[in-house]
């Protein structure tokens, strides 16, 4: 059985629908998602059906598909609240470092922590998100990666003007290369089939970050 954190996704579901949303349609909403992580809890995400949900929650189908086109759009509005904790922490811990004038690569070793365990926590949302196909960077919905790729940039360009890594490296595959283990799939198998804690992929990805250092 997948693990579902139940509080913290109710603890966002108010805050996760259109600001002016009908009273109505916001209890359908709130309806919807918390009947989603329940039966997500119980059976775990990819064997619940999207039709299952709408009979569970005593709404229609039209309803659901509505507000969700599929279960990858319903899973990344039960991640809001995570999604925002994470982005916000990373925000002010870079806040903190430019203030310290930490060195880029000692950021990036923290952005890559933080991101192991957000993963981590939110890994079978995350895999039917992906498998939805909205953790593609051309998806108008492909949060969080879409961030990540271009929080992980901004640092390695600004690692490389430092002179803390060499200035000739290909920022954006390089980019793309230390995400990549962080893909929910690869993650998964990591977790799953080679048994890897969450501190031993986040210590090996961040061993890659150090090898890059300028000599």
């Amino acid at each position: 059985m997948e693990t579902i954190n139940l509080d913290m996704e109710m603890a966002g579901v108010a805050g996760s629908g259109p600001q002016h949303e009908r009273a109505d349609a916001a209890a359908n909403r709130r309806l919807i998602l918390q009947t989603a992580a329940s039966l997500f809890q119980e059976h775990g995400v990819a064997p619940v059906t999207m039709a299952e949900i709408a009979a569970a929650a005593g709404v229609g189908k039209g309803t659901l598909y509505r507000r969700y086109d599929n279960k990858a759009e319903l899973a990344l509005a039960l991640m809001d609240s995570q999604t925002a904790e994470y982005q916000n922490t990373v925000l002010a811990r870079l806040r903190q470092f430019h203030e310290e004038n930490t060195p880029y690569l000692d950021q990036i070793d923290d952005f890559l922590d933080a991101t192991v365990h957000f993963t981590g926590s939110n890994l079978p949302l995350l895999c039917a998100v992906q498998a939805g196909g909205l953790l593609e960077e051309s998806h108008q919905h492909s949060r969080p990666y879409h961030w990540q790729y271009q929080t992980i940039s901004g640092l390695l360009e600004r690692a490389a003007a430092a002179g803390e890594i060499d200035s000739s490296l290909d920022i954006p595959y390089l980019a793309d290369a230390l995400l990549s283990p962080l893909r929910a799939d690869l993650f998964r198998s990591q977790r799953e089939v080679r048994g890897f804690s969450l501190a031993r992929i986040s210590s090996g990805l961040r061993s890659l970050v150090h090898a890059l250092a300028a000599p």
